[in-house]
């Protein structure tokens, strides 16, 4: 199947940004990556990717709420190279949905900033790649609808190391998302004014090997804000909170064929989000850990080499 790739990204939509604490988030959804040898570049053709998440917090919790996040991606590997790197465009369309778990909370769902972007993928040879991801969140354009993570365009880079000889898929994945800080907030939650959003690093981590069309192994990733240009005065200055976690799990997957299918369950192992008591509104100092299940489809829509001759170069890599 398709060397499994993705360069794509969404919204970690927290539901605790529309309580009395500002916290930090991340466009790129953690984990969004993982089980993709995102460092190797993909042979010419275009490929479809689907990744879908739902996360569930600790609880129960009625200041809390279940999110899950979709995020569907096209990928057009060209036929071109640039300083020996494949150029390889994305355009990405994520939803975020959100499910409240106070009595009579609402659930929605938001249209998140629509991404485009380009990587540059490099054959180091001997089975490793190195790539770079140049993209952006076109946060802007949903900016009066939703959460004040949207009053700023999100400018995302990455940075992906890969292996993947032997059946083995081991790949780091460092991804850093700068946000066009201040942005003015005018959305549902209105009267904010100028939003600053610290920057943050997500980092996406897969051991996998192949037997045959299965695929198993180990993941985690994580994610750190960078608060260091949230300004004293700014609006969300005081109630700014440092945030950041880290999950490990597991992942399998199997090729069918005409696409290949992936599922993977994760937990928080580390966090400095904590709960939010709902009789207060504020934080009862306890931990706020919280379990992932995901699903990804894979699906090469069109190559230019022959379908008989399409295969050899793909299993190689595996």
């Amino acid at each position: 199947m398709c060397k499994n790739w993705i360069a794509a990204g969404a919204v970690t939509a927290a539901f605790g940004l529309m309580a009395t604490t500002s916290h930090a988030q991340t466009t790129t959804v953690p984990g969004e990556q993982v089980g993709l040898a995102v460092g190797a570049p993909l042979p010419e053709g275009i490929y479809a990717i689907d990744t879908f998440t739902y996360r569930s917090p600790d609880g129960p919790n009625a200041n809390s709420a279940d999110t899950s996040v979709n995020v569907p991606v096209l990928v057009w590997s060209t036929p071109w190279k640039i300083f020996d790197a494949r150029i390889e465009a994305v355009v990405a369309q994520p939803t975020v949905f959100v499910f409240p778990r106070a009595n009579g909370g609402r659930d929605f769902s938001i249209n998140v900033g629509t991404l485009v972007g380009s990587i540059f993928a490099w054959d180091l040879g001997n089975n490793v790649g190195f790539s770079y991801l140049a993209a952006v969140h076109l946060n802007d354009l949903n900016a009066g609808r939703g959460l004040p993570i949207f009053s700023s365009n999100t400018y995302r880079q990455g940075f992906a190391l890969s292996y993947t000889g032997d059946g083995y898929n081991l790949t780091a994945n460092l991804t850093h998302n700068i946000y066009d800080s201040p942005g003015r907030f005018e959305g549902r939650f209105g009267g904010l004014g100028q939003f600053f959003i610290a920057d943050a690093l997500t980092l996406d981590l897969t051991a996998t090997k192949k037997f045959g069309k299965f695929e198993i192994g180990a993941i985690g990733y994580g994610t750190t804000d960078l608060p260091g240009r949230i300004p004293v005065g700014a609006v969300n200055a005081t109630s700014y909170s440092k945030a950041g976690r880290f999950a490990l799990g597991g992942l399998i997957g199997y090729d069918f064929g005409p696409f290949t299918a992936q599922a993977w369950i994760a937990r928080d192992v580390v966090t400095r989000a904590t709960q939010i008591s709902p009789i207060t509104g504020f934080s009862n100092g306890r931990d706020a850990y919280s379990t992932e299940g995901w699903v990804r489809i894979i699906a090469p829509l069109y190559s230019p080499t022959l379908v008989a001759a399409a295969p050899a170069p793909l299993i190689r890599k595996y």
